[in-house]
């Protein structure tokens, strides 16, 4: 049976090709070299060693990394102008939009793989949208190679020069999740619960459900990602409140849930690997040009999500 931990080492070993390749890459000076390529091995040994090394281990890596890039060392300072601009601009203009294809791919075999995987027995169940994403990600990366005649060791090389630009902000998501587990380990939800439960009356849906989204969006917008916010306010009001008192239906309410908090994501340049990231890599004069634009839109999300609640949690 394949399971998650197989595709994690295949991302390990990605992560270890980043590393090697900002090692070997003579464009950027020595120092920034080394401690790019130091820096992304060391994130490589999450994915291939977790069951290996020691949780004293995993701290001292995740220490490591924090010193790195802290002390600036994934600044891209490259000499010279990237000779492929160019040849990226002529293959952009020659494809036109079958570039998108692979990219589109992803979510769709993820989607389709969440149904089907189940009834598969090779794969886990419990895992199912996670290995979906996993080869709907390889398959991606497969067809955009056949489809654009390109080598792996070209794609892998120029990732490296994205994750290099991207820098601390791609592990993000990963950290934040993490954080999010460990306030739910310290019981932090029951103690929003008690405090909400003192100034605003949960016993109804609308006002409890408005609450929960709301509060979503919020905490993500200072945590930065939905992953944080998510074990926090459903531990603390849509558990004990909307699930278990007020019993709405448990899958409606953690998806919905979940894309609340995704709004607040749209709004905040604390989510910097979606927000500041791409106005980075976009070039734009105003750094907060891309939260600007997406900000209304995650206002309306939000009041869009909030119905959707309300209206079908208690439905179903």
């Amino acid at each position: 049976m394949i399971s998650i931990e197989f595709f994690y080492h295949i991302a390990g070993f990605m992560f270890l090709s980043f590393g090697i390749f900002s090692l070997l890459n003579t464009r950027k000076k020595p120092m920034n070299r080394i401690l790019g390529g130091i820096f992304w091995m060391a994130y490589s040994f999450i994915f291939l060693f977790a069951g290996l090394f020691s949780n004293f281990i995993m701290g001292l890596i995740v220490i490591l990394l924090a010193i790195i890039a802290g002390s600036g060392g994934l600044k891209i300072k490259e000499k010279g102008i990237d000779e492929n601009c160019k040849c990226k601009e002529q293959g952009a203009k020659r494809y036109g939009y079958w570039l998108f294809i692979p990219a589109l791919l992803v979510p769709l075999i993820t989607l389709v793989g969440t149904f089907i995987l189940p009834y598969m027995s090779v794969f886990e169940n419990k895992n199912a949208t996670l290995n979906s994403l996993a080869i709907g990600c390889i398959i991606a990366f497969i067809v955009a190679l056949i489809s654009f005649r390109a080598s792996a060791k070209y794609a892998l090389a120029d990732a490296s020069k994205t994750m290099d630009t991207i820098g601390w902000a791609a592990l993000l998501p990963q950290i934040l999740a993490t954080l999010g587990i460990i306030f739910a380990s310290t019981s932090m939800g029951e103690q929003v619960s008690k405090l909400l439960s003192i100034y605003i009356a949960l016993d109804n849906a609308f006002i409890a459900v408005s609450l929960y989204c709301a509060g979503m969006a919020l905490f993500t917008i200072v945590m930065g990602n939905a992953f944080a916010a998510f074990p926090v306010l459903t531990a603390g009001v849509a558990l004990p409140v909307l699930i278990l008192q007020m019993h709405a239906n448990p899958a409606i309410v953690g998806a919905i849930g979940m894309l609340s908090g995704f709004c607040g994501t749209l709004m905040t340049p604390m989510a910097a690997n979606f927000n500041i990231v791409p106005a980075a890599l976009l070039n734009l004069d105003d750094k907060n040009g891309v939260i600007k634009a997406q900000f209304m839109t995650g206002m309306l999300l939000l009041i869009v999500n909030i119905l959707l609640m309300y209206f079908l949690a208690f439905k179903f």
